[in-house]
């Protein structure tokens, strides 16, 4: 069904068209297996991408990670050894500088950084831990780790909340979300009370995203095709499970689901999630005052959607595929939250993760 979802503008078509983009709002793709970045141009006119330039990172490049205040990039190579990545963005054409790689504590599968910028946090999957690293004021990170914190069974995404008081850490070996009290300052975590929240036997917690006024959290899991819906008490620092809908399209008869990025608009009135293995993204309206979810549809997109992301302006959805090794790119409708196909573009080998980041 992908072969008719648009029309496809191969890599020398955007390089092309690159010169000619005036956008202010930059998109980096990572390819895993051609060990590059690709920085590209999103016009806000029409949601068209230009390549700008390709950057080699010299590993298998996955997660990435941008500084709050969007002037550096940070890339988790998934090869030994495994490292980060800190790059600079320059401020006026978007492209990366390479600042510095440093070894991290293990194979990490998700970064993130503390809300001001000043350390890496980071979940390693196959070594169920997490770490923390300090981030110069240049930019680059540090090592070794500040901490290096063991968790349940294959940790996954690991983020601190709005108020940048507590952080998270989801094990979807355990099936939980392991709840921290963060010290900004330090940089150092002690156990939350309670020390986790617990979803279904056998969920497999996975990604997760809070709300923009920290009421609610969002998590996609992985092992049972589901998307939690999590009340959170940001005073405590704890989150409680309210509801819990499944991912699966309609007239879907595949085999087990496995969702695995998801993404709130900016003004917060819809959440998306991607489906592998019917290569779907799921849409859902958000009421503003429950954080109840009330379907919009699935919508076919690339292969194997690992990850996907929306732009600031909230008009537009970019998600790539790993195995169809293209991205796609969707005009989100204002009022229904539907998503309307624009165009499909080239990118490197497996592509898996998205950044979209506008310059001030």
């Amino acid at each position: 069904m992908h072969h008719n979802l648009g029309r496809l503008c191969t890599s020398l078509a955007l390089m092309a068209c690159a010169t000619s983009a005036s956008a202010t709002t930059m998109v980096y793709v990572s390819n895993a297996d051609s060990r590059d970045i690709y920085v590209m141009a999103l016009r806000q006119a029409d949601g068209s991408v230009a390549l700008v330039e390709k950057v080699a990172t010299g590993g298998t490049v996955m997660p990435l990670a941008v500084s709050p205040d969007r002037r550096f990039l940070y890339a988790s190579l998934r090869s030994l050894p495994y490292s980060v990545s800190s790059f600079s963005i320059d401020r006026q054409s978007g492209k990366l500088g390479l600042l510095s790689t440093v070894p991290l504590a293990d194979n990490m599968a998700n970064l993130a950084t503390d809300r001001t910028g000043r350390f890496l946090l980071a979940a390693s999957y196959t070594g169920s831990k997490i770490s923390i690293n300090p981030i110069a004021a240049k930019g680059e990170v540090e090592a070794p780790p500040l901490a290096v914190i063991p968790t349940r069974e294959k940790a996954h995404a690991v983020a601190t909340d709005p108020a940048n008081t507590h952080l998270f850490a989801s094990s979807l070996g355990g099936d939980v979300i392991q709840q921290y009290r963060f010290d900004a300052a330090s940089g150092q975590v002690t156990p939350g009370v309670p020390p986790y929240v617990e979803t279904s036997h056998g969920a497999g917690p996975r990604h997760f995203v809070f709300d923009r006024r920290a009421r609610f959290v969002y998590g996609t899991n992985e092992l049972d095709g589901s998307l939690n819906t999590y009340r959170y008490d940001a005073a405590a620092g704890a989150m409680t499970l309210l509801a819990s809908v499944s991912l699966r399209p309609k007239d879907f008869q595949g085999a087990a689901l496995a969702p695995a990025d998801l993404h709130l608009t900016p003004d917060g009135r819809f959440l998306y999630a991607s489906e592998r293995t019917s290569s779907t993204l799921a849409g859902f309206a958000v009421d503003p005052d429950s954080g109840a979810l009330t379907p919009i549809g699935n919508f076919a997109t690339e292969t194997q959607p690992r990850g996907f992301n929306i732009d600031p302006s909230g008009r537009y959805l970019l998600a790539v595929g790993q195995q169809s090794n293209r991205m796609s790119s969707y005009a989100i409708d204002q009022k229904s939250g539907a998503l309307q196909l624009l165009q499909r573009y080239d990118m490197g080998k497996n592509p898996n993760w998205v950044e979209i980041v506008e310059l001030p």
